[in-house]
């Protein structure tokens, strides 16, 4: 018996969440409220995932003068509206309560700012079933983290005591497969997201999975409890996931 936890690190939009069209229609919003042109409706998709100063500048080519109006306007969409249209992927609750309940530690690594993603897990009822919830930091407007997500996926694993030998990452894009292997972690990806056709196919994944039971078979098969410290299903929650301060509706985040 080890101390160390079997730790599940989940990625939130396109993974647990599906956004629904508030994270593609929003930044649709807001680059129309600043006279700005809309990408096509697959590099909107496309811009699911990655930090959204990056997105707007990379793939909708926004001006740098002009990143700060588009994120404000984009985040009051999302925190109006946006958060409570998406809904958890099919079998996700469910997912959730079995691996918990069988003593699995349950992490979530985003590059969504953490306060926002701390609230939307509040809005669509999952933060409590997570030890741990990590995100970029929350001013938007500075520039993406140098390493993308190996810094998020890293503070799971330190704030949950676990080693990479005994934790999975869960995603849907390549950032999410880059930051498990800066960390020596195995990566399932999962098929309901918002990848672009055959960008996790190329990568050497652990496993590849097309729904929640899937996912789920696949976190028992590469990550047995046996030999394990199980955690009870009521554990106390850890710090990286107390209750998200309120965001105000006029912030930029």
């Amino acid at each position: 018996m080890t101390d160390s936890p079997a730790l599940v690190i989940f990625d939130l939009d396109g993974t647990l969440v599906d956004p629904a069209g508030s994270i593609t229609g929003g930044i649709a919003f807001a680059l129309e409220a600043n006279g700005l042109p809309v990408p096509d409706a697959a590099t909107l998709d496309s811009m699911v995932g990655p930090p959204l100063l990056e997105s707007l500048s990379r793939l909708a080519e926004v001006p740098a003068d002009v990143v700060p109006a588009v994120v404000h306007a984009y985040r009051r969409r999302y925190i109006s509206t946006g958060m409570t249209q998406s809904r958890p992927y099919p079998g996700i609750p469910e997912l959730l309560d079995h691996l918990r309940g069988a003593g699995y530690h349950l992490a979530v690594a985003t590059q969504k700012p953490e306060a926002l993603a701390k609230k939307l897990l509040t809005v669509q009822g999952l933060d409590s079933r997570f030890h741990s919830i990590h995100g970029a930091p929350d001013d938007e407007t500075l520039p993406p983290l140098a390493d993308g997500k190996a810094s998020i996926v890293a503070a799971a694993l330190a704030v949950n005591h676990a080693v990479p030998e005994r934790s999975l990452m869960i995603g849907d894009r390549r950032h999410d497969a880059a930051g498990a292997e800066a960390n020596g972690l195995r990566c399932v990806g999962v098929a309901w997201g918002f990848a672009e056709p055959g960008e996790l196919e190329v990568l050497e994944l652990a496993a590849y999975v097309s729904d929640a039971v899937e996912a789920g078979a696949a976190v028992e098969r590469l990550l047995p409890l046996d030999g394990y410290a199980a955690v009870p299903a009521a554990a106390p929650v850890l710090s990286g996931s107390a209750d998200p301060e309120p965001v105000e509706a006029d912030s930029c985040r």
